[in-house]
């Protein structure tokens, strides 16, 4: 089963950055110029890069397209972009940056007679993220816990038409403490559409983790802090 290894770059502040567990004070700053890593990330062997517009999430629009736009000139893999998309302008600024996809999340959860509409207009370039903590989806940059189930809301957003879910444990993001396989694959089995994992991995054994739930509709996992900090290489979870 071939999973697709994506690091992430998540741009703060104009730096490329790694939050713990989301907390916008709890950043470390790992370069300064976020275009030389995404391609620093395509010569070590990426084929798809994610980044987040930290700054767009905590303020509910996009801050920094014009960083977006610089990385996607700059590399020839795709680029998937997430963070404060919250309106159609938003979402067709991004796309029209060359961007091969978006990322909602607070507007999937918070608009669900939205999401039909945005499916039928953006199509397989709409990415629905599903950020959970205990199982619960947050928003607004992790920064509220709402009472519906990542499950209950990845199958409307199935049920919908997506045809890709970013699922995120945010307990586990950026604490290197292991992929929580066993609720990736509870979102695996409850739709029929992509899912991408993110969240904690950190070694080429969660990567077997995650392959050994033989979900096949697994395609991939997100991957930000164990690379930044040298803990494993990007062609070893590929290889893992």
């Amino acid at each position: 089963m071939s999973l697709i290894v994506i690091p992430a770059i998540d741009l703060k502040d104009g730096k490329c950055v790694r939050l713990t567990q989301g907390r916008a004070d709890a950043s470390t700053t790992y370069s300064e110029d976020p275009v030389g890593m995404a391609l620093h990330w395509v010569n070590a062997g990426a084929r798809y890069l994610h980044v987040v517009d930290l700054d767009g999430a905590f303020r509910g629009k996009p801050v920094h397209g014009e960083i977006v736009a610089r990385i996607v000139k700059a590399v020839k893999v795709p680029v998937e972009v997430g963070g404060g998309l919250r309106t159609d302008d938003d979402v067709d600024g991004i796309l029209d940056c060359g961007v091969a996809r978006v990322i909602i999340g607070t507007r999937a959860w918070a608009e669900p007679g939205e999401l039909e509409r945005l499916v039928r207009k953006y199509g397989e370039r709409l990415v629905v993220g599903i950020d959970a903590k205990g199982g619960r989806v947050q928003v607004k940059g992790w920064t509220e816990t709402t009472t519906e189930t990542a499950s209950d809301l990845a199958r409307r957003a199935d049920a919908i038409g997506v045809k890709c879910i970013i699922y995120t444990d945010t307990s586990r993001d950026g604490m290197l403490e292991g992929v929580n396989a066993a609720a990736v694959g509870v979102i695996c089995r409850a739709v029929k559409c992509s899912v991408i994992a993110s969240g904690g991995i950190s070694s080429a054994a969660d990567m077997r983790f995650l392959r050994d739930l033989n979900c096949p509709n697994l395609a991939g996992a997100i991957v930000g802090k164990a690379l930044y900090e040298g803990r494993v290489k990007l062609l070893d979870l590929q290889n893992a």
